[in-house]
């Protein structure tokens, strides 16, 4: 199998984003960082992602649902993206203007209609502007804005390629 063939690039990309979610889970588990409202539909866009590259590769696709699989990772990607890009923009706001902190998921499960629930996790709060961990000077959105930067760039790969 060459390196660049779409079901390697695939397999790259399931790499990737298993990778991902392992240092995730480690930053959870292991350092004690809770993931805020964000960072919960950050993780569900790298996993999104990551199943569309891991079906992709078992099913071994010709061009037409190797392009079908690219732009379903290409959505996962850009939703993923965004949300990462809304994070490091709250990180940037002064903390005066930030939204309040929201009650715990199990109790707004309870308590309010599913969509506000959304409408409120994607919003994002205060707890989404700390910055409590740091690598080179970045924070984990912003890490994270550089990974989905590269899934897309590997999905558009994938979507555009003639071969």
């Amino acid at each position: 199998m060459p390196l660049a063939s779409p079901r390697s690039l695939f397999l790259l990309g399931f790499l990737g984003a298993l990778i991902l979610m392992g240092v995730a889970l480690y930053l959870e588990h292991v350092v004690g960082l809770q993931p805020c409202p964000l960072c919960i539909v950050q993780r569900i866009c790298v996993i999104a992602f990551g199943l569309v590259c891991l079906v992709a590769v078992l099913h071994a696709p010709g061009a037409t649902g190797r392009r079908i699989y690219a732009a379903l990772g290409l959505l996962s990607a850009a939703a993923g993206a965004a949300t990462a890009g809304r994070q490091v923009w709250l990180q940037g706001v002064p903390a005066d203007q930030l939204p309040a902190c929201l009650p715990s998921l199990e109790y707004m499960m309870e308590a309010l209609p599913f969509q506000e629930i959304v409408r409120l996790l994607l919003h994002g709060t205060a707890d989404c502007a700390e910055v409590g961990w740091t690598l080179f000077g970045l924070s984990i959105p912003e890490w994270t804005l550089l990974a989905f930067a590269a899934m897309i760039l590997l999905a558009l790969y994938q979507l555009l390629r003639r071969v």
